[in-house]
């Protein structure tokens, strides 16, 4: 009988030791495959808080957190599974749904720069259409998600290549953590970020004089970070989405000059790797994007528009 749990006991020891290791490589590949999806987190900062613009102070915080939660979800409950029912079972499909999601990135960002160029806020227009401040917020809302769905789907691809020699289980597991942390991390920076100018206007009323000037730089150079953050998050979906295009055509070996070149002068540029190679391929990305959501701005709004006003 001694023997016997003896041998239970080493039993239990050993599934402790192969559950810790499991546990260990969970986490390294959560921070391998987090840091892997660094550049795509940054662009999601820099994207989110044009959707809280113009809103009154006290709506700040309730729309980040519905676009928080609305990015749970879609890490959680749409692209955790998707993801590892796609790569069970139609692994092929992975790179070309991607790449319609960054043609819609790609678009996004033309459509907001044609609109800037051409001084046609046509997207604008839509969401004043809205009745009441609930519906705006709602649009709001509901477009920032759409925008996240995608950056989140690119994070997660990123993070999947990262743990593909998990098991089921684990890689379940570590997609969730790496979803959650990021999630937190973003919209946390985010939040910090939209608030800072009413930081900055309850330190102007301090009673320490350096509060107080530093409390009104504040307050004067927020409204210039929103704005720089609205150029960078604009910039971002385009080489971004641009990226997973030109990722894709080189995975499903189509057009493969374009990923070719992006990648030759990349690397004449800056060698291989470190930041001149890096602007390379964003910038490379970047024209991709720019082409692509061209033509389909063009199919969208420009061709129906000349239409209508022949007639």
């Amino acid at each position: 009988m001694p023997s016997g749990l003896i041998a239970l006991l080493d039993d239990v020891a050993t599934i402790a030791k192969i559950a810790a290791s499991s546990v260990d490589d969970i986490g390294l590949a959560v921070g391998k495959a987090g840091t892997k999806a660094a550049g795509v987190v940054i662009d999601d900062t820099a994207v989110t808080p044009n959707y809280v613009t113009g809103f009154t102070p006290d709506r700040e915080l309730p729309i980040i957190g519905k676009i928080a939660l609305g990015s749970l979800k879609n890490k959680l409950l749409i692209l955790l599974p998707g993801a590892l029912l796609l790569l069970a079972f139609a692994e092929f499909l992975i790179v070309p749904l991607l790449m319609v999601g960054g043609a819609y990135l790609a678009f996004e960002a033309t459509e907001k720069i044609v609109e800037k160029v051409t001084g046609d806020h046509h997207a604008e227009a839509e969401l004043m259409e809205a009745e009441t401040p609930q519906e705006l917020e709602k649009r709001q809302v509901s477009g920032a998600i759409r925008t996240d769905f995608i950056l989140s789907a690119e994070i997660m691809a990123i993070s999947l290549a990262e743990l593909r020699e998990l098991n089921l289980w684990s890689m379940a597991a570590a997609l969730a953590a790496v979803g959650i942390a990021i999630t937190v991390a973003v919209y946390g920076v985010v939040a910090l970020i939209v608030k800072l100018d009413d930081i900055g206007l309850h330190m102007t009323k301090r009673r320490s004089g350096g509060a107080q000037a530093f409390g009104r730089g504040l307050v004067q150079v927020v409204p210039k970070l929103l704005a720089v953050l609205g150029v960078v998050g604009t910039a971002a979906m385009l080489w971004v989405g641009g990226g997973i295009l030109v990722h894709g055509l080189h995975e499903m070996h189509i057009l493969e000059f374009i990923p070719d070149t992006v990648d030759h002068v990349a690397h004449a540029v800056g060698g291989d790797g470190g930041f001149l190679n890096w602007l390379a391929h964003a910038i490379g990305g970047a024209i991709v994007g720019a082409v692509v959501g061209g033509v389909i701005v063009a199919i969208l709004h420009v061709i129906p528009r000349k239409k209508a006003a022949a007639h």
